[in-house]
C-alpha cells in the first residue's frame, strides 16, 4: 500500500516500510492516529460539500450521502479510497474503547479492536469509493458493536 504522506516519514525514521510504522505505533499511538487522519485528499473534496470531517460517527454519515464524483477520475478514486479508509480507522480508533492501529507484516495499517477483530479499514475505504458498499457508517456501526 502506498500512503504519500508516510514517504517522507519513513525517511527520517530509517527507510523501513512496516518495521518503523509497527514501531512508532508502539512508541507514540497518538502521533500515529494523528499523522493517519491527515487525509488531505478526502477532506480537500468533501469541503465543497460543506462536509466537515471532525472525526465523529456523524461525520461518516455524511460522507455516506455525498455525490459520488470521484468516481469520474480513475487515477484519484485509489487515493480518495485509501483516505476514506484511513478515516474510518480514525473515528474508530478515537471513539471505540480499545481500539487502536495495529501493522501488519506488509505493512497495511488496521483497527484492532479490544474483542481482537482486526479491520482492514483501507481496504473498506476502496470498496466504498468504488461501489458505494459498505458504507462507512455501517462499517463503524459493526466496529462498535465488537
Amino acid at each position: 500500500m502506498n500512503i504519500p504522506f508516510l514517504d517522507a516519514w519513513r525517511k527520517r525514521h530509517g527507510g523501513e516500510r512496516a518495521g518503523s510504522l509497527a514501531s512508532a505505533i508502539e512508541s507514540d499511538p497518538e502521533g500515529v492516529t494523528e499523522l493517519l487522519a491527515e487525509c488531505e485528499l478526502l477532506r480537500a473534496r468533501v469541503q465543497g460539500f460543506g462536509v466537515r470531517l471532525d472525526d465523529t460517527p456523524t461525520s461518516l454519515e455524511a460522507l455516506d450521502q455525498l455525490p459520488p464524483r470521484w468516481r469520474d477520475d480513475p487515477e484519484e478514486l485509489p487515493w480518495l479510497g485509501n483516505d476514506a479508509g484511513l478515516y474510518l480507522g480514525t473515528v474508530i480508533v478515537r471513539t471505540v474503547p480499545g481500539a487502536a492501529w495495529r501493522v501488519w507484516p506488509d505493512g497495511k495499517p488496521v483497527v484492532r479492536l479490544a474483542s481482537g477483530r482486526e479491520i482492514q479499514v483501507v481496504e473498506a475505504g476502496l470498496e466504498w469509493a468504488r461501489t458505494g458498499s459498505p458504507e462507512l457508517s455501517q462499517m463503524y456501526a459493526e466496529a462498535a458493536e465488537s
